[in-house]
C-alpha cells in the first residue's frame, strides 16, 4: 500500500542551488506535540512515517509516537526499522551461521534461498579475537596479530564468505579497531541519504555497547543477535514506547577530571534513579563544553547504567567532530541541512523549545571528582580519596559484590616467589593486570593522551612499573597510534611497558591473555585478592581474568598511575606512588597532567588527515587477510568435522506448520539464581577452563590444550556454546547450598554434575527443565548466547523477580517462556527450594495467550503461585506460536512469495 504519509514528503534544498533529495518533513504534519518530543522519538516516528505501508507499520503506531507524553507510560507496542545493523565477528559468526542454515532451510521448504540476504546495510567489524599473548614488547602487535589468525583463520573465512556471499554486508579486517570506535569515527552516517532519500542514521547491534553512537547523535543500541539477524531480513523491531530521562548538564568539569570519573558519576546516578528500558537524553548549557568523545565515553556505558540508550541530538559540538574525522564538507553540509529542516538540530545560539521528559535529572559538572568503580560491579562507584578505606572495608565484608570475606589475621599476608629468578611479592590488593583497552576510553584523546603524559611525568622522575604487572595499551583505531606518536609521547609509555598489543577488545572482554606462571601459582597457591586496573565497561567477576578477584574501571591515565603503585591498597593524597631517582618520594599529584596540558597535546597531535589516512586503507585489509581464499558459492558448505563452523539444530524438523504455544509438564530445576546473575554467568565468555566439558568436547576432536582459544572464537560451534552455558567459575547455584562453581544437582539423583551434563541427562531422559532467578536476571553482554545456550540444553522456562530488556527479548527468541514472580514474591518468600517439580499451564492456542498475562504455576509439592508471562507484545507471541523468531522469518518469506 502506498504511504499514507507521502503527502508531507518534500525536496532538501542545497544552499547554493540543487537538491540534496526528498525527505519526510515532521514540521509539516503541523502537530504542536511533535515540537515537544525529545529529539531520540523523533528518530522513532520518523523511521514510523517513512516506513508506514499499514500493515507492519500503521498509522496507529504513528500516532502513538506522537502522543508520546501520554502514551509512554501505559507500555505501548511500536515497530521500529533501524536504518543498519552492526556487528562484531563474536556475534557476527553466529548471524552469519544462521543466515547460512536459513538458507538451507529455505531450500528444504521449497522456497528461494536467494531471499535470504541483509535487506539494510550490515557493518560487521572484526575486533574480539586479539589476546593479550605477548605484552611489554615492541613487536607485540605483530606477534599477536600472527597468533589471532592461526587460532582464527577458519572463522574468519567463514566471515569473508559471508561478505561475498551476502549482499549488502561491509566486513571490516581483524587489525582495524574497536568496532563502536570505528562506527564512531567512519561508519556512522548521523544522516543516510539512499537513492535519494534522506534519513536519520540509526542502528541495532549485537553488543551492548553499541550505544557509544548515541554520543554522535545517532540512535543505537544493542539486541540479540537473533534480534538483528530478523532486522537485517527487513523485519521491524517490536519495542515498547520508552519513557525518555531528562538529565541536564550544567558548568564544566574541574581541572584534571577526566570523562571517566564524569561517566562513573553519571552511571552511578542513573542506576539510582532506575532507567532500565528507557531512553536518556541530556541536555543543558554543559553540553557546549563537552566534547564529542566524552559525549561518547558517556553513550558508551549505557548498558552499565541500565539504560537501552543514552542520547546526545545533534549540535555545533558533532559537526566539528565529523570534520575532525574526516567526513566531507559536502556530507557535513547535508546533514546539517537535513536536521535544522527537521527540527532535529540543537543550535545553542536560538531560543530553545523545553522538551517534555517522562522524569529528570541534574549534574552539575564541576562537582564531579576523579573516581574507580569496583571491584566487581561498574556502577559501584568509589571517589579517589576514598579508595584505600573502601578496599579494607571490601576485604573485611562478607563476601558480595562489596566483599571479599578475608579474615583480619590475614589481610597483611604476603606471598613470596620468584619472577624469573628476581626476588618478588604480592599482597592483597596488588595489580597484576593494568589494560589501557576499551572502546569506553579508547576513543577519547583527552583520556589517551592524559595517559601518556603521566607517563612521560613518571618517567621523567625516575619511576617504574613492576616487570610482573601485565601491562598493555589496545587502541580501538589506528589513529589512536597516529596521534600518540605525532606528540611524541608513545616512547613513554613503551617505557612503563604500556606498549600496544593490538587493535581491538582485549582485556575488557576477558581477552587478558595468561599471567606469568610464577604469578598465577603465587595468587592461587596462597589464595590472594590480586587486581586488576582496566580503562574498560565490565568488570563483573571473573569476566577479565580468573585469577583477578578484584577488578577496578579507571580512566587509562589512572590506570598507569594505579601500575606505577603497584596496588589499590593506597591513598593517592597522602601515600608516595614511588620513589624517584634522586630518592625522593613522587606523589600522585607530581605525576598528575593539568586540563589545559592535556588540551595542548589534543589540539596539536589529532588531526582530520590520520582520520582519512586510517579509513581509506580499513577495507583494504592486511596480508593475512587477502591471502584467506574462500569458495563462491551462496549456499555454504558445512564440514562436520570443524570445531570452529557448526551446522546448528535450530531448523532440523522444521515444517510449514508452527508448532503452536507449548507449557511445561513436571520439570526440573536446573539451577536457583539469586540477584544479578549476569550473562557473564550464563553466557560462554573467556577462556575454556582446562576441565570443562568444552575442554572434553575438544580434546575428543582432537584439538590440543593450546589451541583452545576462547569461547567468544568458538561462537560459531553450537555444541562448544552449549558446553559453556552456566560454565562460569564464580557461578552461585542455591541448589549446591553455598559452593560456588558451574555445577548443579540432578534432582532424581542427588549426583552433582557440570550443568551441561545434568542438563543432558534431563534432556536425554525427555524431562523439561526451568530456571529460578532473582532480580535483574540477564544483565550484561555476551547477549545471545545467554539465550541459545539454555535453549539447547532443553530449558523451557525462566522464572525471575526481573529481567534485563534484551535478554528477556532473547529468550523469547528463542523459544524459552519468560516469567516473572508478582510484585513482594520470589522463591525464598514462597519457600520454593529448587527440589520441586514445575507445571505451567499456557493457553493451547495462541489467540487465547495475550501480553503480561498471568498464569498458574503448580508444583509437586502442592505449592502453586501466579506468574506474569513476559511476552510483551503481539509479535512476540508470534515468534513464540512458531517456535523463534528466526522460524517466524523464514515462514513468513516464503508465505510472501506464494
Amino acid at each position: 500500500m502506498e504511504n499514507p504519509f507521502n503527502t508531507i514528503l518534500k525536496t532538501l534544498e542545497r544552499p547554493d542551488g540543487g537538491e540534496f533529495g526528498k525527505y519526510y518533513c515532521l514540521p509539516a504534519l503541523n502537530d504542536p506535540r511533535i515540537d515537544k518530543l525529545p529529539y531520540s522519538i523523533k528518530i522513532l516516528l520518523e523511521s514510523a512515517i517513512r516506513n508506514c505501508d499499514e500493515f507492519q507499520v500503521k498509522s496507529k503506531d504513528v500516532e502513538k509516537i506522537i502522543d508520546w507524553e501520554n502514551t509512554s507510560p501505559k507500555q505501548v507496542e511500536i515497530p521500529f526499522k533501524p536504518a543498519r545493523v552492526l556487528l562484531q565477528d563474536f556475534t557476527g559468526v553466529p548471524a552469519v551461521v544462521d543466515l547460512a542454515c536459513m538458507r538451507d532451510a529455505m531450500n528444504k521448504l521449497g522456497g528461494d534461498s536467494n531471499q535470504i540476504n541483509p535487506l539494510v546495510p550490515v557493518d560487521l567489524v572484526i575486533d574480539h579475537s586479539v589476546q593479550v599473548d605477548v605484552a611489554r614488547s615492541e613487536n607485540a602487535v605483530q606477534a599477536n596479530m600472527e597468533l589471532e589468525f592461526q587460532r582464527n583463520k577458519e572463522r574468519f573465512a567463514f566471515l569473508k564468505w559471508g561478505s561475498k556471499g551476502f549482499d549488502n554486508m561491509l566486513v571490516v579486517p581483524p587489525g582495524s579497531g574497536i568496532v563502536h570506535q570505528v562506527n564512531l569515527e567512519y561508519l556512522g552516517r548521523v544522516v543516510f541519504n539512499t537513492n535519494g532519500m534522506l534519513y536519520p542514521d540509526s542502528v541495532v547491534g549485537t553488543d551492548s555497547h553499541t550505544t557509544m553512537i548515541d554520543g554522535l547523535g545517532v540512535a543505537g543500541w544493542g539486541v540479540g543477535g537473533i534480534e538483528a539477524e530478523a532486522a537485517m531480513l527487513g523485519q521491524p523491531m517490536s519495542m515498547v514506547l520508552p519513557g525518555v530521562v531528562g538529565f541536564k548538564l550544567l558548568g564544566k568539569l574541574r581541572d584534571g577530571v577526566t570523562a571517566t570519573d564524569l561517566v562513573l558519576t553519571v552511571t552511578q546516578m542513573l542506576r539510582k534513579h532506575g532507567v532500565v528500558g528507557k531512553f536518556v537524553e541530556f541536555y543543558g548549557e554543559g553540553m557546549r563544553e563537552l566534547s564529542l568523545a566524552d559525549r561518547a565515553t558517556i553513550a558508551n556505558m549505557s548498558p552499565e547504567y541500565g539504560a537501552t540508550m543514552g542520547f546526545f541530538p545533534v549540535d555545533h559540538v558533532t559537526l566539528q567532530y565529523l570534520q575532525l574525522t574526516g567526513r566531507t564538507n559536502e556530507t557535513i553540509a547535508m546533514i546539517e541541512s537535513y536536521l535544522r529542516a527537521n527540527k532535529m538540530f540543537v543550535d545553542y545560539n536560538e531560543p530553545q523549545i523545553e522538551k517534555v521528559y517522562s522524569s529528570y535529572l541534574e549534574l552539575k559538572l564541576e562537582e564531579v571528582e576523579p573516581c574507580i568503580s569496583g571491584p566487581k560491579r561498574p556502577h559501584d562507584r568509589v571517589p579517589l580519596k576514598e579508595m584505600k578505606a573502601d578496599w579494607h572495608a571490601c576485604l573485611d565484608n562478607r563476601v558480595g559484590f562489596k566483599g571479599f570475606a578475608i579474615p583480619k589475621e590475614s589481610q597483611s599476608k604476603i606471598a613470596k616467589f620468584s619472577f624469573h629468578g628476581t626476588p618478588a611479592e604480592l599482597r592483597h590488593g596488588d595489580v597484576v593486570i593494568a589494560a589501557i583497552t576499551s572502546c569506553t576510553n579508547t576513543s577519547n584523546p583527552n583520556v589517551m593522551l592524559g595517559a601518556a603524559l603521566v607517563a612521560k611525568k613518571a618517567c621523567e622522575l625516575g619511576l617504574e612499573v613492576k616487570p610482573w604487572i601485565k601491562t598493555s595499551l589496545a587502541p580501538g583505531s589506528g589513529v589512536v597510534t597516529k596521534y600518540l606518536q605525532k606528540s611524541g609521547l608513545q616512547k613513554y609509555l613503551n617505557q612503563l611497558g604500556f606498549h600496544i598489543v593490538g587493535y581491538g577488545c582485549t582485556t575488557c572482554i576477558g581477552n587478558s591473555g595468561d599471567i606469568d606462571e610464577s604469578v598465577a601459582s603465587a595468587i592461587s597457591e596462597n589464595d590472594m585478592v590480586a587486581a586488576a586496573v582496566l580503562s574498560g565497561n565490565r568488570n563483573f567477576e571473573g569476566r577479565v581474568h580468573p585469577l583477578t578477584r578484584a577488578n577496578y574501571l579507571a580512566s587509562p591515565p589512572l590506570v598507569v598511575a594505579y601500575a606505577l603503585a603497584g596496588t589499590v591498597d593506597i591513598d593517592f593524597e597522602r601515600e608516595p606512588i614511588g620513589t624517584g631517582k634522586d630518592g625522593k618520594k613522587i606523589f600522585f599529584r607530581d605525576i598528575w597532567p593539568s586540563s589545559e596540558e592535556v588540551a595542548n597535546v589534543v589540539q596539536s597531535s589529532v588531526l582530520p588527515d590520520m582520520f582519512k589516512a586510517t579509513y581509506e586503507a580499513i577495507t583494504k585489509g592486511n596480508p593475512m587477510w587477502n591471502q584467506l581464499s574462500v569458495p563462491s558459492s551462496t549456499l555454504y558448505s558445512w564440514d562436520p568435522t570443524s570445531t570452529y563452523i557448526h551446522e546448528p539444530p535450530y531448523f532440523k524438523d522444521i515444517t510449514m506448520s508452527p508448532p503452536g504455544p507449548h507449557g511445561v509438564k513436571d520439570a526440573y530445576c536446573l539451577l536457583n539464581f539469586g540477584d544479578s546473575i549476569t550473562t557473564d554467568h550464563i553466557s560462554p565468555a573467556g577462556s575454556i577452563h582446562k576441565d570443562s566439558p568444552a575442554a572434553k568436547y575438544l580434546l575428543e576432536h582432537r584439538v590440543d590444550r593450546r589451541d583452545f582459544n576462547s569461547y567468544g572464537s568458538r561462537r560459531g560451534n553450537d555444541e562448544i556454546m552449549a558446553r559453556g552455558t552456566f560454565a562460569n567459575i564464580r557461578l552461585v547455584n542455591k541448589l549446591l547450598k553455598g559452593e560456588v562453581g558451574p555445577k548443579t544437582i540432578h534432582i532424581p539423583s542427588g549426583e552433582k554434575l557440570s550443568v551441561y551434563d545434568v542438563a543432558m541427562r534431563y534432556k536425554t531422559a525427555g524431562q523439561d527443565t526451568i530456571i529460578l532467578a532473582g532480580a535483574e536476571y540477564g544483565s550484561g553482554s555476551s547477549r545471545d548466547w545467554a539465550a541459545k545456550g539454555p535453549m539447547l540444553l532443553g530449558v523451557k522456562a525462566v522464572i525471575a523477580k526481573s529481567f534485563e530488556r534484551i535478554h528477556r527479548s532473547n529468550l523469547v527468541g528463542m523459544g524459552i517462556i519468560p516469567l516473572c514472580f508478582k510484585s513482594g514474591e520470589d522463591a525464598e518468600t514462597l519457600g520454593l527450594t529448587g527440589q520441586e517439580r514445575y507445571t505451567i499451564d499456557l493457553p493451547s492456542s495462541v489467540n487465547e495467550l495475550k501480553p503480561g498475562q498471568d498464569v498458574t504455576v503448580a508444583t509437586d509439592s502442592g505449592k502453586s503461585f501466579t506468574c506474569t508471562v513476559r511476552f510483551d507484545t503481539e509479535v512476540e507471541l508470534a515468534y513464540f506460536n512458531h517456535g523463534g523468531i528466526l522460524q517466524y522469518v523464514i515462514r513468513n518469506l516464503i508465505c510472501s512469495k506464494q
